[in-house]
C-alpha cells in the first residue's frame, strides 16, 4: 500500500495576487481552473515539475498562514532566478538549519513556503 506526495490546499484571497506570486515570481505553471459559476471563488491547481499544489478562495478551504516545505535539490539556482525576477515584495535569503539549508517566502494570504534542501544536514549528536 504505497503513499505517494502530498498536495496541500492554501488558502488564497485575491487571485491577480496568488498569480504574481506563484506563477510570475515562483515559476509555478497553472495546471487547472475551476469555479462552480461566474463570480465565485477560484479553486486552482498549480505545478513547478513534481510539486502540486491548490489554491482556494473557498471558505473552509485551507488555513491562512500554513506553512509547507518543498524539497528543492538546486537551491542556490532557485534562489538565483527569484533574485533575478526581482519581485517588488520579497527578497529571499538561504538560511543553514541543522536539518538542511531553508529559504522561506510567504504569500499575500500569509502561507509560508520553505524551500528545502536536506542533502547538508548535520548528524544530531
Amino acid at each position: 500500500m504505497p503513499f505517494h506526495a502530498v498536495t496541500p490546499i492554501l488558502r488564497s484571497f485575491d487571485e491577480a495576487k496568488a498569480r504574481e506570486f506563484y506563477v510570475d515570481f515562483l515559476g509555478f505553471t497553472v495546471d487547472f481552473e475551476h469555479r462552480f459559476e461566474p463570480g465565485t471563488p477560484l479553486y486552482m491547481g498549480i505545478s513547478r515539475d513534481a510539486c502540486l499544489i491548490h489554491l482556494s478562495e473557498h471558505h473552509g478551504d485551507g488555513t491562512p498562514g500554513t506553512t509547507v516545505r518543498i524539497r528543492c535539490d538546486e537551491l542556490d539556482a532557485y534562489l538565483a532566478a527569484l533574485t533575478a525576477a526581482a519581485y517588488k515584495h520579497y527578497r529571499p535569503a538561504i538560511q543553514q538549519q541543522p536539518w538542511g539549508r531553508d529559504m522561506s517566502v510567504q504569500d499575500g494570504a500569509g502561507n509560508k513556503l520553505v524551500f528545502f534542501d536536506d542533502r547538508t544536514a548535520t548528524s544530531p549528536t
